[in-house]
Parts: structure tokens; sequence; C-alpha cells
């Protein structure tokens, strides 16, 4: 089922966490932001959304990650009602896709409540002080990738964070699937 994000709550401050990557290493929020902002992206690897944008996630967080902006994904997906959603199953995806960013495992699912996170995928975007300026999509893509010369969203706006310290004032909601949530 698709599921929207709400707007975004500008100044909201990122809650920190400590959570396994796959690298082997535990990661803080503190470990990932850059000198100009952070983006946490909630991703997962089952998700027909997320298949559809995680080529180009990966090609913007190289670009965002040049512009000083840490960039980080989580999955918070229950791996027991969802086996391709396991961290094992994280590593694979994460090579696969030649992944050059942290990819952590919220097993407690706690990281995705404290941050309010709704789907997969879903970008929250940080400025330097870690106040919130970006909660939209990567770019015009759904369950298939957009069209190569579709507006790159993410990268403009995590740009302009970079740049300014502040977020597009227009922003439009990432759509994906819903977080499968432990019963």
């Amino acid at each position: 089922m698709a599921v929207e994000t709400p707007l975004c709550d500008v100044g909201w401050t990122a809650p920190d966490f400590v959570l396994p990557g796959i690298d082997g290493r535990s990661w803080r929020l503190a470990d990932a932001v850059g000198d100009k902002g952070l983006l946490v992206a909630f991703i997962c690897n089952h998700c027909p959304y997320v298949q559809a944008i995680i080529d180009r996630l990966v090609r913007d967080a190289a670009e965002l990650t040049a512009m000083g902006i840490g960039v980080v994904a989580i999955n918070s997906n229950d791996a027991v009602q969802y086996p391709d959603d396991s961290f094992d199953a994280m590593k694979m995806f994460a090579q696969r896709h030649g992944l050059a960013f942290p990819y952590l495992h919220d097993e407690s699912q706690d990281v995705a409540r404290a941050y309010g996170a709704v789907c997969t995928p879903d970008f929250f975007g940080f400025d330097s002080g870690l106040g919130l300026r970006y909660r939209g999509r990567l770019d015009s893509s759904g369950r298939l990738p957009a069209g190569p010369d579709a507006r790159r969203e993410l990268v403009d706006a995590m740009r302009l964070v970079a740049e300014t310290g502040q977020g597009p004032e227009r922003q439009i909601a990432s759509m994906g699937c819903s977080i499968k949530w432990k019963t």
C-alpha cells in the first residue's frame, strides 16, 4: 500500500541514534553528519519504490557527499515478516547497488518511530545544526523510475540547504511502501 510522508516540520531536530551498519561498526548520528548537513534516508531492500530510485540515490548521495552533506540510510522493516530486509540481505543489496554510504539496521524500530518515518523511501534533509529543512521525494519516480530528464528534487533541496541553511518552500511528499512494523 502506497503511503505519503507528512509535510516538513521545518527546524525539528534530528534525534540521535546508535545503530549497527553493514560495515560492522556502530554508527551514531554525529558520525554521519557532514559539514553542511545530513540526509537520513529510510529505505529497505524489497520495496518497489526503493528499487525504482536506488541507483539514483547512490548517484545523488555521491554528489551530496561532495557538497559536504553526510548521507546515511536506515532499514527499519520487520525482517521476520520480510526476510528480504534482513541484515544479511542488506549487505547483498548494498553490494549489488554500490552503496557508498552507511546502511544501518534499526531492528528495534525505535529510530524510525523517533523520526516519524512512515514509508520507504522517506527522506529527512537536515542543515549543519541538524534542523530539518527537507522532507520530500528524490524525484518524480514512483513504482517505476522517472525519465532521465526528471528534476533532481532532493539534490536541489540539499544544495540549497548546504548553501543557505534553508530548504525549499515547495516540497513534494515522498511516496512509498509503508514501513513494515513489528506486531
